[in-house]
Formats: structure tokens, sequence, C-alpha cells
């Protein structure tokens, strides 16, 4: 009740401007940009991982989207097949927390593409991410759960895909999905994540661009996602970075087309800012406190 009465009083006195995004964001159309490659998405159900789903299979692409609950991947899965009228999405259940679990559940994969006669797996997208608060009320059990979510598994990940692209001689890509916290003064595991995700970039371009294989970050800033936003809304007005507004999913999608299909080769090792001015131009849009 309290909380329902605080919006109502929220909405009756907000003066703040009103941007609605639905007619604004432009997305790349229907294309063959990622024709014949298949993709696998981890954290694929919702926000950033979602939209780069939908980007690739209208860009050509057969998905594969991961995550840790597979009634979830069940439910995005059949909801994406019905928008698009498509059969290129699979679900498939993957704990970016266990890392010993990952050879195992690659082996599955690789063994379900080969029964449905799917292309090679040739893009893999670090996507799945999770937040926790930082300094001076963080805890070690929440650091361990971000850095193993968020840096840990994208290592091991990117080993064993690497690994994998080379023995098969797969020209692939790799594309981390990265953060404006990566450019911020770090005092939360999310940040410190972030930063290690941006050195992992360079360092996976450096020993892998020689196989053709090319990996790249996306930096977003905040993000019109359910990390960010706790429930619906209509209004992306944001003041606090000089966008003025959220940045939206799609637009880091069509982004991602472009990084992984050959319009992007020659960029390597590369993190493009997508974060509407946060991090890079200005960092008085979080506070820093202890």
């Amino acid at each position: 009740m309290a909380y329902s009465i605080k919006q109502i009083i929220k909405f009756l006195f907000d003066r703040r401007p009103v941007i609605n995004l639905k007619c604004n964001i432009l997305t790349l159309g229907p294309s063959s940009l990622l024709a014949n490659r298949c993709a696998i998405i981890t954290g694929g159900t919702s926000g950033i991982g979602l939209a780069i789903a939908k980007a690739y299979i209208k860009a050509g692409a057969i998905v594969i989207i991961t995550g840790r609950n597979q009634d979830k991947l069940n439910i995005v899965s059949n909801s994406i097949r019905n928008e698009l009228n498509t059969s290129n999405i699979y679900p498939f259940l993957l704990d970016n927390m266990d890392t010993k679990s990952f050879e195992k559940t690659f082996d599955n994969l690789l063994e379900f593409i080969k029964v449905k006669n799917l292309p090679p797996i040739d893009i893999l997208v670090n996507n799945a991410g999770i937040n926790c608060q930082g300094m001076p009320n963080a805890t070690e059990s929440e650091y361990d759960k971000v850095m193993n979510t968020n840096l840990k598994s994208a290592f091991f990940l990117s080993q064993l895909f690497g690994k994998y692209l080379i023995k098969n001689n797969i020209k692939g890509n790799i594309l981390n999905i990265s953060s404006a916290s990566s450019l911020r003064p770090a005092d939360s595991a999310y940040t410190l994540s972030k930063w290690g995700l941006r050195g992992l970039t360079l360092g996976l371009a450096k020993s892998l661009s020689q196989y053709g294989i090319t990996v790249n970050s996306i930096a977003p800033g905040p993000t019109a996602t359910p990390m960010i936003l706790k429930s619906q809304q209509n209004n992306f007005y944001l003041k606090r970075i000089p966008l003025g507004r959220y940045i939206m999913p799609e637009e880091i999608a069509n982004m991602a087309i472009f990084l992984t299909s050959e319009m992007g080769r020659s960029i390597i090792g590369d993190t493009i800012y997508m974060t509407g001015g946060a991090g890079n131009i200005t960092f008085d849009d979080v506070k820093y406190s202890f």
C-alpha cells in the first residue's frame, strides 16, 4: 500500500520531461549479415542478451541462448519463435557460476548442434552479468558471486571456445558485453569485473587474432534492462548522463551485429563505448562515498 501511494504521488508531482522511445530508436532491418552463422549468447533471456538474440536472428543467424533456469529459457525461446516466426532459437541450460561444468556442457552443446544439423558455432557473446552493492557495504559472498558470473565465466568460456575454434579452423567471433563502469574508479565488484573484462578482451584479441578469430567488446552506459529498471516504465528520461535518456538494448544489439559480421572484421581488441557520455566524459553521474 505504501509503495502504491508513493508511486501515485511521484506520478502526480513528477515534472521531468517525458522521453518515449517506442518510435524513436532505429534498428537494423532483416538482413543476411549473419547468414549461416551460429551464436551462443549467455544470459540471453532478458535485457541486452535478449535484444542481441532477436537482432541476430533477424540478421540470419541461428541463436542459442543460455541461462540457469530451464523454464525461463523455454518461455523466452517460445516467445521469440512466435514473435519472429522463426525456428532459429534454441535454449540451453548453462550456469555461468559453475565453471567446472563448462567443458561437459559445451560437449553436450556440440552434440546437440550435430543432432540438429546446425552450422558450427562461430560466435560467443559473453553477456551474462549481475550487480551488487559496493564499498563500504560489500560482502565477500556478493563479491565472489559477481566476479564469478561477470568475469571468471567469460574467461573460461572464452578459453574453451577459442580452443574449439582453432581446432576446427573456424574464423569466428567473441564479443564481450562490458560496461561504462570499466572507465570508472572501481569501488565495487561489478566495476572491477568490467575492468577485468576490458583487459580480457585485449588479451583474447592479441592471442586469437592470428587464427582469424575476432574479439571485441561493447561497453554500454545505463541501459533500460531489468538490472537497472526494477519496474516497467515508459519514460526513459535520465538527467544524470549527457545523452539525457537510458540507452536501449536494441541500440546495443545493432552494434553487436556490426562487430560480429564481416563489416567489423578490421576492428580487433577494441571496446566500443556506447555510454551516452557516462564514464567517458563524466563521472559525476554516480556518487562515490564511503
